[in-house]
């Protein structure tokens, strides 16, 4: 289980990620919502273990001791998926090229032999391999993108950086990440991190700053953690 209480992440000028607190288990969507696109990216970070907060915690699991542990076995647990300016899918890329820059960058023991031809075709990818990556539908996107995410046997905690900005309808996003959450076989916890919520969600959200339901343009450079596996 993820477990984020009153975490808040300072900018320079004011706070990237005011104190914000909930929780998501393993088999369940939560869906946060934040204003503006930095704030959105620098939760999704930290709520991932790749950024410090400067107050509060986000933790996966049980305590490890110290907040230095908590963190890194947060990052071993969690992946990102599709940060603006950090993991996003690149524009110059062909997905069949961007499938094998993914592949590679798993931990040494889950890659495997690494071929993406074969990655594509268990995955039912195969038929958008020669697309560019940016002409892909937003459901499209979003499944292969979460997909990749997966490809690594650890991740337990998927976060999702602003899924709704692909699309103005819900549809091309939300019924596939609570599907994700609830796969059979392998239960995730499963957050997105979204500008509004869609009017016809009624699972478990929260607000970047307070709780709402069910749970309780900075640069961010100099606060990403080096958490070694």
């Amino acid at each position: 289980m993820l477990s984020v209480r009153g975490l808040r992440v300072s900018g320079r000028h004011s706070d990237l990620v005011p104190p914000t607190s909930f929780e998501a288990r393993r088999g369940e969507l939560v869906l946060v919502q934040a204003d503006g696109r930095d704030h959105r990216t620098a939760l999704a970070l930290a709520v991932s273990g790749r950024v410090a907060p400067t107050e509060g915690t986000a933790r996966w699991g049980a305590p490890r001791g110290s907040a230095r542990r908590d963190l890194a076995a947060l990052r071993r647990a969690s992946a990102v998926v599709d940060a603006p300016e950090i993991n996003e899918a690149e524009l110059h890329l062909r997905v069949r090229d961007l499938v094998a820059e993914d592949l590679a960058l798993l931990p040494r023991r889950h890659r495997g032999p690494g071929n993406p031809a074969a990655w594509l075709t268990v995955n039912a990818f195969e038929d958008v391999a020669d697309q560019w990556a940016e002409d892909l539908p937003a459901r499209r996107r979003t499944e292969l993108l979460t997909a990749l995410a997966l490809a690594n046997p650890e991740t337990g905690l998927l976060v999702l950086d602003s899924p709704d900005r692909h699309s103005d309808d819900p549809q091309d996003w939300l019924p596939f990440l609570a599907a994700t959450a609830a796969r059979p076989g392998r239960p995730l916890a499963v957050v997105g991190i979204v500008a509004a919520l869609p009017h016809e969600w009624e699972g478990p959200a929260a607000a970047a700053g307070n709780s709402v339901r069910g749970q309780l343009g900075e640069v961010l450079t100099d606060r990403l953690v080096e958490v070694t596996a």
